[in-house]
């Protein structure tokens, strides 16, 4: 069968050429979010992701040539969503750390103060900032004339140089 066809078939809404697409798009989705992602569970997440995504807009594809291109580019976003969530995940986890070992003394153990040591100034005052004076990246960005990007990125370096030192 044509696959513009099935297309036009899947825009009009039939759920059974949908699942064609699915059928014939599924393999090639799951290898560009693996590779993408570098897990199993995490590329079948984006696939999912995706064709939920896909199913709820495929009336908003405007030709039946373009479903190969507007599939992988839906699969694209949610590829850099589960991205984004790792990455706060990530940051949260090693906020969390630092705040537990700062927590338990007003003064910096001698361990930390060398993990600190470790950081540029600027790189310091951010996880200062961040995990002990609790500012988010927005404020943190505002105080130092840094994009939020930025701040996170650096945040997220900053913590694990400080990781590996303590290891």
């Amino acid at each position: 069968m044509d696959e513009r066809l099935i297309v036009r078939q899947a825009t009009e809404g039939d759920k059974n050429a949908f699942a064609h697409l699915y059928t014939m798009y599924k393999d090639p989705l799951y290898r560009y979010a693996y590779f993408r992602l570098g897990s199993a569970e995490d590329a079948e997440d984006a696939v999912s992701m995706c064709i939920v995504a896909a199913y709820e807009n495929i009336y908003s594809l405007r030709s039946e040539k373009a479903f190969k291109s507007w599939i992988f580019r839906i699969l694209h976003r949610c590829c850099c969503a589960k991205v984004k969530e790792q990455s706060e995940a990530a940051y949260r986890a090693a906020e969390e750390e630092l705040v537990t070992v700062a927590a338990d003394s007003d003064r910096l153990s001698p361990e930390l103060s060398e993990a600190f040591s470790v950081l540029s100034d600027e790189d310091r005052d951010i996880v200062l900032l961040a995990v002990i004076a609790g500012y988010n990246s927005r404020e943190i960005g505002s105080m130092m004339s840094l994009k939020p990007a930025t701040v996170r990125s650096r945040l997220s370096r900053g913590l694990a140089k400080m990781r590996t030192f303590l290891e």
